[in-house]
């Protein structure tokens, strides 16, 4: 075994609402360490996309309006809000007296509601390339056109700062789920000045960027730490309670983290599923571990429309075979998602397995869940997998595909992310699975190893795979939030560009079908209903393979998730504010237990907030 580096604190994993009260207490400082083998490629915050990179950010910038342990909004920068009777504006009145501080926790400037503007006025600069402007200008006024440069004066875009303290958002319709974007990193501030005087240094270390929010990293060192610590000018310093949080580079995190755990050296740590057995045989390691809980992370496996691979794997050939339905409809019903998750939950396998791309009890309509209504009720309730389906769909793809000229076997390049051992162990179980059912005369899967720094950037969004595993959390309390990968702005597997699906206006079929639900804003069952089937019918298609639900797995960690804020979206589950280290981790009784006990307090909490 290589040698492993001795830590000292930090990671980054579960969080509390900002608008939390508790009272300070006298115990010693407390530390928070963590390896990892990802490392993030940019600290500018108004321009990622990935939860690696925004995560980190939540714990230095504070949003408008945060969650608390069960779920219901509370104050954060902005103390109040109000809608207008027209449903289009919104008033936020903000915290005085916060700071923007430098890395070294010298005050800078006071936050104000400029910040706010300052940073949409740069995310939606085209030339910033942010990765999170489509969020802003699809609920915005203006802010679409000035992105695309239709206007160029930013005072008509639906964002002002009316005064020192009270920040205000008008809107292009009625938008039920506004307040629940707030929480998403696109809606963060920036100090405009600071901004203009670092320029295209902006987030590429942590010298280069301000802090409001719980702490400041202290120290960045890519590929070997990065330490963060608390902020002292923080306005809600009390309820930070883990002084030091320190994340130690090693890229074998994923499996050396559960020995690291027992030596003390870590305060986390997944327990890998190849290391599950001998955790619950072992009655003082099993007495460490619990269940994770499962997220609103959907991930299923895409169909790339837009290969941009090396000729070696074909790209032409899988061109072909890809726009051809009844070829994905063949590897659709052939994917043993039972087979497939037991490389990650070999315990509870179906309490991972997701039929739909939204997750069931996400969001209700008239006390129904969105996934059972009319048009996906039926895909919800049924198992993909279907071995007689299988062969029907490969039968007529067979004829079909040498008539379009491609060629037998089709090259499928599926990469995976190093990372994650199960990710591994989970692509050679697909490889085989499909190949033994479908036969190698018919398709020839391909694996392909990726290192994890920069793997969205090099895979996915270049476009290098054929089929990939992928996943999408949600920003908002509405299903529009999980049709983001899919739209033309897209850069996950590009099914605009199928044949077969284009439509009078040059538009494809399901993106219609989302601009009508997204245009039904008054009645909420009418909207989920129109989501609902344009999710049925990009299923049915098989433009991707829905496949699980996040979250998962077991752990050892000295963080009790159910003091930690809750919300499905946006970045309060990823702060560290108002959480305690334990003493001792919790285990899977106790767990149970509290989640139980939670559950009941969850909904009571929403009940009483009218949420």
């Amino acid at each position: 075994m290589k040698r492993i580096m001795a830590l000292t604190m930090a990671l980054l994993i579960f969080l509390v609402g900002c608008g939390s009260s508790k009272e300070g207490d006298d115990e010693a400082p407390q530390e928070y360490t963590t390896a990892y083998a990802q490392e993030i490629e940019t600290l500018n915050y108004l321009v990622t996309a990935s939860e690696v990179e925004y995560g980190l950010a939540a714990n230095l910038i504070d949003t408008l309006v945060d969650y608390d342990r069960y779920g219901v909004i509370v104050p954060c920068l902005a103390t109040e809000w109000k809608l207008s009777d027209d449903n289009l504006t919104w008033t936020f009145k903000i915290r005085e007296g916060v700071k923007w501080v430098t890395n070294e926790g010298k005050e800078y400037a006071e936050a104000t509601a400029q910040d706010f503007v300052d940073a949409m006025k740069y995310i939606l600069d085209s030339k910033n390339e942010s990765q999170t402007a489509n969020v802003v200008y699809g609920v915005i006024k203006n802010a679409e056109k000035y992105y695309n440069q239709e206007i160029t004066d930013f005072e008509e875009v639906g964002v002002k700062a009316v005064d020192k303290y009270t920040l205000q958002y008008t809107l292009e319709k009625p938008t039920p789920y506004f307040l629940s974007m707030l929480n998403y990193s696109c809606f963060f501030p920036v100090n405009g000045k600071f901004l203009a005087e670092k320029g295209d240094r902006f987030g590429t270390d942590n010298t280069n960027i301000l802090y409001n929010g719980a702490y400041i990293l202290e120290t960045f060192e890519p590929q070997i730490r990065r330490i963060l610590v608390k902020n002292e000018n923080y306005w809600d310093k009390d309820n930070i309670f883990i002084a030091n949080i320190n994340y130690i580079y090693n890229k074998e995190s994923s499996t050396l983290s559960p020995e690291l755990f027992l030596r003390g050296e870590v305060s986390y740590a997944d327990i890998p599923s190849s290391a599950l057995d001998e955790w619950m045989k072992d009655s003082e390691k099993e007495a460490q571990i619990r269940p994770n809980r499962t997220s609103f992370f959907t991930y299923f496996y895409a169909f790339n429309f837009d290969p941009k691979f090396s000729e070696e794997y074909e790209p032409q050939n899988w061109k072909i075979a890809v726009n051809n339905v009844n070829f994905r409809k063949s590897i659709f019903h052939a994917l043993d998602r039972k087979a497939a998750m037991l490389t990650e939950e070999p315990y509870d396998p179906e309490k991972r397995i997701s039929n739909t791309i939204t997750p069931k009890n996400f969001v209700s309509v008239d006390g129904v869940d969105y996934t059972q209504l009319d048009g996906l009720a039926e895909i919800s309730n049924t198992d993909s997998f279907n071995k007689d389906l299988t062969l029907k769909y490969k039968e007529k793809a067979v004829t079909e595909l040498k008539e379009a000229g491609a060629t037998l076997p089709i090259k499928i390049l599926m990469p995976y992310n190093t990372n994650s051992t199960e990710w591994a162990n989970r692509a050679q179980v697909v490889e085989q699975q499909l190949e033994g059912l479908l036969g190698k005369d018919y398709i020839d899967v391909i694996i392909d190893s990726k290192p994890p720094t920069g793997f969205l950037g090099e895979v996915r969004r270049a476009g290098k795979y054929a089929i990939l595993e992928c996943n999408w959390g949600p920003d908002y309390a509405d299903p529009e939030t999980y049709t983001g990968p899919f739209m033309e702005e897209g850069t996950y597997n590009w099914p605009e560009l199928a044949e077969g699906y284009k439509e009078s206006n040059g538009k494809n079929k399901y993106e219609n079908m989302i601009v009508a639900a997204r245009n039904e804003v008054l009645d909420i069952k009418k909207r989920y209903t129109l989501f609902a089937e344009a999710e049925s019918f990009f299923i049915d298609e098989a433009f991707v393979i829905p496949y699980a639900i996040g979250g998962g797995g077991y752990s050892a960690s000295k963080l009790n998730p159910f003091e930690s804020p809750y919300s499905p979206f946006g970045v309060s589950s990823l702060r560290f504010k108002g959480q305690k280290v334990m003493e001792k981790s919790m285990n899977s009784e106790e767990y149970d237990k509290q989640l139980k006990q939670w559950e009941e307090n969850r909904t009571k909490a929403l009940k009483e907030a009218g949420q």
